[in-house]
């Protein structure tokens, strides 16, 4: 019996852990990448004896990751290898206060009480009941298709439904952490978890409080050498599974034969396929099929944030700095209504400073650090780029020296810029947002692409763009949904 074949379109974590899954369940699987370098958002760069993620640079959920590997029948020891981070973070602010976000909840809510005077039981009753929502939701919103009807039957979303108050869904993250906490330090400190899936704290559902119980309650962790170590190790498994990735080939189109998928066009060739899998925006894929418009509810849902990045070689050492810093912005919610309604970016904006060198020495030379510096932004929608990101890097370096004392300007010996408007060249991602629809609402959930097309046999999506959402764990978990609806579906 003919093995049949899969193509899938974008090497970012959720295609690479598509592959080598569907690989290892008999299916002959080809990779198409755009770009020069495999792992969509999550790559690296190489400039001058200096070493930057360009990407994400958090991990939680490590297990999600090793799944793939115990799937295909690999110990993930064997590939790769991370330590637990036993303080995430260091959240500077305006009036001096430094807090180090400790791992350990209860060292966490000493740490909160000693350098706030917010009461230690608040923080951990808040932890808790940030356990309690991942509980109800996650085998409902993040590990099963929300747009299949067993879900709805199944005792994991009766348990949720019945206990839907607790999920807190009509009020927003900020009024729910204003009345919990009395310091408005600590509101920031939890408000800016909204930020993980690129959402405004200010609209978005207090369901989104769920997000600290993935660092405080299980860990958040660093691999060996590096994120990009990722997808390094997703290669070495592809290779070994006999998986093709191909490099600097974009796909010019997704080919069908009546409502059937039949392959690809890359250039002048065609690929066939019984199956693609993409991991390229659903609203970029959308654009790979002739005689199929984008549905409308995604071309006008609200975007997530974009980014603006600064990947600075430093010569000079800054101990003061962890592996993770924010330098919170002195006006929180001025800063949320630049990026959602002016689309612009606020004079005084929320830094995050990830030095790797901290865990991976040879990622600088000796006497210098690799500084990761980035703020958010809105998506790409004609902006003046140039004079934003001339304002921003003033701002950003004159808010460093004011908060840390660092006059870092002088030290910088390399500078490499990412903007919206690269990240969306680079990684197909419409309008440079990195997490696709914000959740901005009660119903962002419900809104999202499902994994695969109602209209087109044979077509399925992953990523970041999708169901469940952003980040490296959503997306691995996407990536199980795709495989497990081909293998039920294309056998």
């Amino acid at each position: 019996m003919r093995q049949k074949r899969v193509i899938v379109i974008g090497s970012g974590v959720a295609g690479m852990a598509s592959a080598v899954r569907l690989a290892a369940k008999g299916f002959t699987v080809e990779i198409f990448e755009s770009a020069s370098q495999p792992g969509g958002k999550l790559t690296e760069m190489f400039k001058e004896g200096f070493r930057f993620d360009r990407g994400p640079s958090l991990f939680t959920l490590p297990h999600l990751l090793d799944e793939v590997f115990s799937d295909c029948g690999k110990n993930p020891r064997d590939y790769y290898k991370y330590d637990i981070l036993p303080v995430i973070c260091q959240y500077f602010y305006e009036d001096g206060t430094i807090l180090n976000a400790y791992r350990d909840p209860v060292q966490l809510a000493s740490e909160i009480e000693a350098k706030t005077g917010e009461k230690a039981e608040k923080v951990l009753r808040f932890l808790e009941k940030s356990k309690k929502i991942y509980a109800l939701t996650s085998n409902v919103f993040l590990f099963r298709s929300f747009h299949q009807i067993s879900t709805f039957f199944s005792q994991d979303f009766l348990r949720a439904l019945l206990q839907w108050y607790k999920l807190d869904p009509f009020t927003t993250m900020h009024a729910r952490n204003s009345k919990i906490f009395d310091d408005n330090r600590i509101i920031q400190l939890f408000d800016r978890y909204a930020t993980y899936n690129g959402s405004d704290p200010y609209q978005a559902p207090a369901t989104l409080n769920v997000i600290p119980h993935l660092e405080h309650n299980i860990g958040a962790f660093f691999p060996e050498g590096g994120m990009y170590t990722i997808i390094k190790s997703l290669l070495k498994l592809a290779e070994e599974s006999q998986v093709s990735v191909h490099t600097g080939k974009r796909v010019d189109e997704i080919v069908l034969s009546g409502k059937k998928v039949s392959g690809v066009r890359v250039g002048n060739d065609l690929y066939p396929a019984d199956v693609v899998v993409s991991d390229a925006d659903v609203v970029t894929t959308y654009g790979l099929l002739k005689n199929y418009p984008i549905p409308e509810r995604y071309m006008t849902a609200g975007r997530s944030t974009s980014a603006l990045i600064f990947y600075w070689g430093i010569h000079g050492n800054h101990p003061d700095l962890d592996l993770h810093n924010v330098l919170f912005s002195s006006d929180y919610k001025k800063e949320f209504e630049y990026l959602f309604r002016k689309k612009s970016i606020y004079e005084d904006p929320t830094v995050y400073i990830f030095i790797s060198k901290r865990r991976v020495r040879s990622d600088a030379p000796e006497g210098s650090e690799n500084w990761f510096v980035m703020i958010n932004t809105p998506e790409n929608v004609g902006q003046d780029w140039d004079t934003l990101i001339r304002n921003a890097r003033r701002n950003i370096l004159t808010k460093i020296e004011r908060v840390t004392g660092s006059k870092v300007e002088q030290e910088i010996v390399t500078e490499t810029i990412l903007d919206p408007r690269k990240i969306e060249e680079y990684t197909s991602s419409w309008r440079g947002s990195l997490y696709g629809m914000h959740s901005n609402s009660v119903f962002s959930a419900f809104l999202r692409h499902p994994n695969w097309s109602r209209k087109i046999r044979g077509l399925y999506f992953c990523g970041g763009s999708v169901h469940p959402g952003g980040g490296i764990p959503l997306c691995l978990s996407s990536a199980k949904l795709v495989t497990e609806m081909v293998c039920r579906r294309e056998r």
